[in-house]
This record gives structure tokens, sequence and C-alpha cells, in this order.
């Protein structure tokens, strides 16, 4: 449980490909640290001269699901101080990357998963995956700088004011999902394309992810820091502990 760094293949390069894998079960809400070990992980993987790409991938049912609700409702504002900074140093993180990262997304991409796919470079999808951001239904606010990415600006409103997802057949037609596959098919469909990406020469791939980077019209570290401060906002005032007092308990009830 946690996250874990490995490489798919054996070898003294081992072929230019780290593989980054999220678990916490039962469904990928992520604590406090563990957006903090993600950041960790993508950015060690990146600093090695030997990686050339970067896949980020996740175990279980879902590939995130956010933050852990829990957790900051035992806790209170330190853990959701914590949240705060530990999903801008995971998400800076994956944008950050000296070199691409190709998300492989199954199931539920919700809440701060949004925020990590909408930093990669590229995103391949099973099937059955579903990208949205609840934000609202969970007493708080963020990550529709990275939404943004992934759909056009009225269906980002559309979905972020009603909590509603799409598919990854969705996401495809709008061309920020790279390639949708069976379930069974995601890590190999990610890693070939990872294969191709790696390729390439280390030296000039870096370049070109930074050459990118440079030229986004959007500063998303800027952009998602602001988006934080309506969270922290809707904490103070109350409005989000009356939001996640009730989270879950309308499915209890039914």
């Amino acid at each position: 449980m946690g996250v874990s760094t490995s490489s798919p293949e054996k070898g003294p390069e081992k072929n230019g490909i780290a593989v980054v894998t999220v678990d916490f079960p039962p469904v990928n809400a992520v604590p406090v640290d563990g957006w903090f070990a993600l950041a960790d992980a993508v950015r060690t993987a990146g600093r090695d001269p030997q990686v050339r790409c970067v896949v980020l991938a996740a175990e279980g049912r879902g590939f995130n699901a956010g933050v852990d609700i829990k957790e900051i409702q035992a806790q209170g504002s330190s853990a959701l101080v914590g949240a705060n900074r530990g999903c801008f140093e995971a998400f800076a993180a994956v944008y950050e990357c000296a070199v691409p990262v190709v998300a492989a997304v199954q199931g539920f991409c919700l809440g701060g998963g949004i925020g990590l796919v909408g930093n990669a470079d590229v995103i391949v999808a099973s099937e059955d995956a579903v990208f949205g951001l609840p934000e609202l239904d969970r007493g708080a606010l963020g990550a529709a700088t990275h939404l943004a990415r992934l759909v056009p600006q009225h269906l980002m409103r559309a979905l972020y004011y009603t909590s509603r997802t799409a598919s990854a057949a969705e996401l495809h037609a709008h061309g920020s999902v790279w390639r949708v596959v069976p379930r069974d098919e995601l890590r190999a469909a990610a890693l070939e394309l990872a294969r191709e990406i790696a390729a390439k020469d280390g030296e000039l791939l870096r370049l070109a992810k930074a050459a990118i980077n440079g030229i986004d019209p959007v500063d998303v570290r800027r952009s998602y820091r602001f988006e934080q401060g309506f969270t922290f906002e809707a904490s103070t005032v109350g409005v989000a502990d009356r939001v996640r007092d009730t989270f879950g308990k309308e499915k209890e009830g039914a």
C-alpha cells in the first residue's frame, strides 16, 4: 500500500521507463502523506538520467478518488491544509517532471485524480474510465484548472457545477485521451506508448518537455493556487463542513 516506483523491464538502462504506482485501498482516496510521497516519486523518477518517460498508474478499482475526506473530517483544518499542499505538490510534480508523463487511467478518476491527469503529458484510459470533479458535493473547490485542460470551457463548467463525469470515450473525442482500451490491456497500452516516447534521445526529450511547458497559455501552478484559496474560504466560513457532514449519508439513507 502507498506509492511505489518500478521498471517494467530489466537491463542496465531499464528501457528508459519508470512506472509510478499509487495504491491506497479501497478506492485510492489519497491521504496527506500519500500526495507528498507521489510528488517525491515522480520528481525522483524525472531526475534519473536513465529515465526518459514516466508512466503514472494505480492499482485497484479506480485510478484516483481524490483526497481522503475521512482524514479531513477527523483531523480538521490541519489535514485540509496538508491536503491542499500535498495536492499542489503532486500536481506540480507531474507537470514539471523533466520527462513526459503518461497517465494510465482505469475506473474512476475524480477530484485530485483530475489534477494529476490534467497535468500529465498523455492519457491512456480503459473503456470503463470516467473523469470528473465532485468537489461541490464534497465541500471543496479546485482542479477546474486541470479539467479545463481535458474538455472545452463550457463543458468544464457544466461538469463542475453538476459534479457529473465524462467517459473516456468522450474525452477521446475531445482529443485529451490518446487511446481507449479494454481494462486488461491498459497497462500494456500505456507501456507501448511510453516505449515509443522513450526511444527518443533523452536529452532532447527533456528540452522538448521544458519547451512545451514554456508555451502553455495558463500557468497551472498559479491558477490552481488561486482556486485553493476559495477551498480554504469555504472551510473558514463553515460551508465546507456543512457539505462534508452530509457526504455519504444520502446513500446510507437510500
